[in-house]
């Protein structure tokens, strides 16, 4: 249903709409409607009734002015008064309060700072972390916003004040938050990866479709006109038939590859560690796992494919309708129970689908990058940068961010006459992956990546190759339903034994 709140009377009240007698009561109104301001003297008494935390109140007025001439006045006013749309009222770029999303952000340091920040047109109702330190900046930037440690607690006592949720906690966390928000009808936006595990994935993206709200996961790159180039480029034909996609990332920048420490730390003031454990077993408190570090931790993250591959296979998972793989062949360097490997290359293979060919897809991290393309000129160093993506097609070969952003084909004469004689723009622009989910929001839409259509399967894809590398086995796969077929994982790397109070 599309985003609504009760609706405003008000008035268009000027001298070119109304031919009633102007008095000073009916010029206060005026001033009232188009400047929000009420010039009243000190003397008189003026009462607002606040609603949610936001400028939604209710008017209540008690001026000292003969009853008289209140009465003729407002029957002069109320003559002019009439229902508007919300949009008009304040002309061009106006946005009544009520038109305003009141929304929870859960997790604000980090990342969630700038998700934060990413709603900040919206009204920020109440921001919850588990580490004062790390979320002081978005405290300090909404005073107003309500405080809460436990987003749990938050929900159950604000649930009924919040139409939308941002969760930007680490990502053992995501599903449980998620989960609670989407049972409480509430709009969502997740970070990337959608979940740690599968079987939680599977489970947001099938709560979502339940809960017919809008959904959005934080891979940005899906809206940004770079996604869309690469489709629009690819599908006419600029680099002939892909066959191959190879990616490459500096990732990990944090510790992995390591056993759990063992010495002894206090937790620090200023942040709830049983909080931040959350749904995961119980472990002591150390400095190597946060603020950032629990990326590299099977317990908490999922490693530097988790933390990049949502980006980066984002383009052709849509582009070419990759769906599950046949097979994934994993590499890596020293394996260890609980973090990730220091480097890994996995190798997935995607059967043909519809018109598209058979297409490999090979994954690189720590500082692996891919040879060196054939149409790449002789004297241009290589490769371009420290993480990117390349396309490898019949007749050439296309390099991209990691976001998809700043496509261009590898070929400069090519990219130059691409450029003289680009494709029609088949795909809508957008203005940015905050933008598009509170749209949905609104209209009752959808955002590009929601989790059931897109986020879910794009993680669980991704996941896939966490599994290959863990078990350092060759997975093969039945790809109309991602199901394993010729080896048994291992029952918590697919599903997690959630703590008791954190369960989905």
């Amino acid at each position: 249903m599309p985003f609504c709140r009760p609706a405003v009377l008000c008035g268009a009240i000027t001298s070119e709409h109304t031919s009633v007698e102007r008095t000073p009561l009916f010029d206060m109104l005026v001033r009232l409607r188009y400047t929000g301001t009420w010039p009243i003297a000190p003397s008189n008494r003026i009462l607002l009734v606040g609603n949610r935390s936001t400028v939604e109140g209710s008017l209540i007025m008690s001026v000292n002015i003969a009853r008289r001439t209140f009465m003729s006045d407002m029957a002069a006013a109320a003559a002019a008064f009439h229902i508007v749309p919300r949009y008009v009222l304040g002309g061009p770029g106006f946005r009544a309060p009520s038109d305003k999303l009141n929304v929870a952000c859960i997790g604000v340091g980090g990342m969630g700072h700038s998700d934060v920040r990413g709603v900040s047109g919206e009204n920020v109702y109440a921001l919850c972390d588990v580490d004062d330190r790390r979320a002081a900046r978005s405290f300090d930037e909404h005073p107003r916003a309500k405080r809460y440690k436990d987003f749990r607690v938050m929900l159950e006592r604000d649930g009924d004040n919040i139409d939308a949720v941002t969760v930007s906690t680490p990502d053992h966390t995501h599903a449980v938050a998620a989960m609670m928000a989407l049972k409480m009808g509430k709009h969502v936006y997740c970070q990337k990866p959608l979940t740690r595990t599968i079987w939680e994935s599977q489970q947001l993206a099938g709560a979502a479709r339940d809960a017919r709200v809008s959904t959005q996961m934080g891979n940005q790159g899906h809206s940004w006109e770079g996604t869309r180039q690469i489709r629009e480029w690819v599908e006419a034909g600029w680099i002939g038939t892909v066959r191959e996609v190879q990616y490459w990332t500096n990732r990990p920048i944090w510790p992995q590859a390591i056993d759990r420490p063992l010495e002894a730390h206090h937790v620090p003031q200023r942040l709830d560690w049983d909080l931040w454990l959350g749904p995961a077993p119980p472990r002591p408190y150390h400095p190597a796992y946060v603020p950032f570090s629990w990326r590299g931790w099977w317990d908490f993250g999922t490693g530097a494919l988790g933390d990049i591959a949502c980006h980066s296979m984002d383009a052709a998972f849509w582009a070419l309708d990759l769906g599950y793989p046949s097979r994934i062949e994993p590499e890596s360097t020293t394996l260890f129970e609980e973090t990730a490997p220091a480097a890994s290359r996995i190798t997935y293979h995607f059967p043909a689908r519809g018109n598209r060919v058979p297409v490999t897809v090979v994954w690189r991290d720590g500082n692996l990058t891919p040879p060196r393309p054939k149409d790449l000129a002789d004297g241009r160093s290589w490769p371009w940068g420290d993480s990117g993506q390349l396309w490898v097609g019949d007749e050439g070969t296309l390099v991209a961010g990691i976001y998809g952003d700043d496509p261009r084909l590898v070929n400069a004469q090519r990219q130059a006459e691409l450029m003289a004689d680009p494709p029609e723009e088949r795909y809508p622009r957008t203005e940015g992956v905050y933008a598009e989910w509170i749209d949905a929001c609104k209209s009752g839409g959808t955002g590009g990546s929601d989790f059931a259509a897109h986020a879910g399967p794009l993680t669980e894809m991704v996941l896939l190759g966490n599994l290959a590398v863990r078990t350092a086995k060759v997975l093969e796969l039945d790809p109309q339903t991602g199901r394993i077929t010729n080896t048994t994982i291992p029952e918590e790397y697919m599903k997690p034994e959630l703590r008791e109070g954190w369960s989905l």
